[in-house]
């Protein structure tokens, strides 16, 4: 096989990545808002862990697999 080009499927990781940070946000707020009754402790780790998943980890992951500069 010839060489593929990892971009897709990294595009494709970084995209799901911040789709279930959005998701974790979500949850997070539905926990604080006393939706799910798992109370407010547990809403607030499930916001700042999905706000690191959203922001952070994306960032930190294409500087790691950015290409090496010629």
């Amino acid at each position: 096989m010839a060489d593929r080009d990892p971009a897709r499927p990294r595009y494709l990781f970084l995209s799901l990545q911040r789709l279930i940070g959005a998701g974790l946000i979500l949850l997070g707020l539905l926990a604080l808002n006393g939706g799910l009754g798992w109370g407010k402790s547990a809403g607030v780790v499930l916001v700042l862990v999905g706000l690191i998943d959203f922001a952070v980890v994306p960032i930190l992951l294409a500087r790691r697999w950015r290409s090496p500069k010629s």
